[in-house]
């Protein structure tokens, strides 16, 4: 069982209103995603994908990404709803960072909108949504973005994996 539902304030949103299975939704959001203030993307085009209990993940168009520092990385998951998921990893001088972004090359049908969109993980870089910085969801599988509009409890703390 999960902890009770944090009523959202005016503006705000309940991750606890989100459907499941999730649905996704166009944001003319500007959303920025740097690296020790390189920006590796800048959009407000992105797809945020709204699944209960996470917060929202924003997958970021291609065109909208500078692939300078992204390298196509090691591994794979796999999304019951999505599909499977491959990644990349961050490189410049002297630093790798693996899994940093990840992206549906073949989603399923219902996702086809996010197709070769990267969704970034605000535990390993700077994310922003409207200048506001995101706080990255605890955990490292969740890659959704925590900012002031949402509301949890969010699925990603210890003891949540069978929320």
């Amino acid at each position: 069982m999960h902890p009770e539902r944090i009523e959202p304030q005016p503006g705000q949103e309940s991750v606890w209103d989100y459907p499941r299975p999730p649905r996704i939704e166009p944001t003319s959001e500007h959303v920025v995603v740097s690296f020790r203030g390189t920006a590796l993307a800048e959009s407000s085009r992105a797809i945020r994908v709204l699944e209960t209990s996470q917060p929202p993940a924003y997958y970021i168009p291609p065109g909208d990404v500078s692939f300078d520092m992204l390298v196509e990385g090691d591994g794979h998951s796999f999304c019951e709803w999505k599909g499977e998921a491959s990644y990349f990893d961050l490189v410049v001088p002297g630093t790798r960072i693996e899994q940093v972004a990840w992206t549906y090359t073949h989603p399923s049908v219902p996702f086809a909108a996010i197709k070769d969109y990267l969704g970034f993980y605000a535990q390993k870089l700077e994310c922003a949504v409207d200048r506001e910085a995101v706080v990255p969801n605890e955990g490292s599988f969740y890659g959704g973005w925590v900012t002031s509009k949402v509301v949890g409890p969010f699925k990603g703390v210890p003891g949540s994996k069978w929320w």
